[in-house]
């Protein structure tokens, strides 16, 4: 099965994705590696300015990418960007192929692999944030969320995000991201989301001291297991 990968928001944390993608696929051999393409547009509007109300609606250009991956064969899509999952209920209905849910995913897997947590720190952007997409799963899942405040959230977390946008994956970014984990520590978060696909580009396995889950590794798992399973959807010929 061909999967579909609807990027480029940012090209950084696409080009991570499908190293994931390829890192979580049974493979010993080239031949036994998925199809794979890849619709990155950096273009694409701010989805966190459009969600604060300071920029164009970013459904669009998610719509046209979406339905450039169908025709290219894509069987399942999925989406390496958190923030763009507050508008991808239209883009779904204008595809005829499944498209993965990133925040659903990472919700059900930190259930599964940390039973014992009750309280989860949230590092994202300010859109995913105040778009409560992942507030509303893991909630749902029983579990307390806790964001940073607004000062920790504008210099600490949007400056690190800002720092990987325009290439900086280094130390600094990853101080700023710490700087952060740390508040949600003290006000009780017994594991850390990264809840931005930016962010594991300078976060490892661990941060502030609490163990840290990586929704965009969450989401090629996801995806390998779809791609894997999930029987071949006919789809009518498209044109680009």
């Amino acid at each position: 099965m061909t999967v579909g990968i609807l990027g480029g928001m940012g090209p950084l944390a696409t080009a991570d994705f499908y190293r994931k993608v390829i890192d979580a696929t049974p493979a010993g051999v080239d031949q036994d590696h998925l199809p794979v393409v890849v619709w990155a547009d950096p273009t694409v509007p701010d989805r966190s300015a459009a969600l604060t109300g300071h920029g164009p609606d970013p459904t669009p250009w998610l719509v046209r990418g979406a339905h450039r991956l169908e025709a290219l064969g894509a069987r399942v899509i999925a989406t390496p960007c958190n923030t763009a999952h507050a508008f991808l209920d239209e883009v779904r209905t204008s595809v005829r192929v499944p498209m993965l849910d990133m925040i659903a995913e990472t919700a059900a897997e930190i259930r599964s692999a940390h039973p014992e947590v009750t309280a989860v720190g949230l590092l994202a952007t300010t859109g995913t944030i105040r778009a409560g997409l992942y507030q509303r799963a893991l909630e749902a899942a029983g579990l307390r969320v806790v964001v940073p405040g607004e000062l920790s959230q504008g210099e600490a977390v949007t400056g690190a995000i800002r720092r990987v946008k325009a290439g900086d994956t280094g130390p600094a970014a990853a101080r700023l991201v710490e700087r952060a984990g740390e508040e949600l520590a003290v006000r009780g978060a017994g594991l850390l989301v990264a809840g931005c696909t930016e962010l594991p580009l300078v976060l490892g396995g661990r941060s502030a001291g609490l163990p840290v889950v990586d929704p965009t590794a969450v989401l090629a798992r996801a995806t390998v297991r779809e791609a894997l399973t999930v029987r071949e959807v006919p789809v009518a010929a498209g044109v680009l």
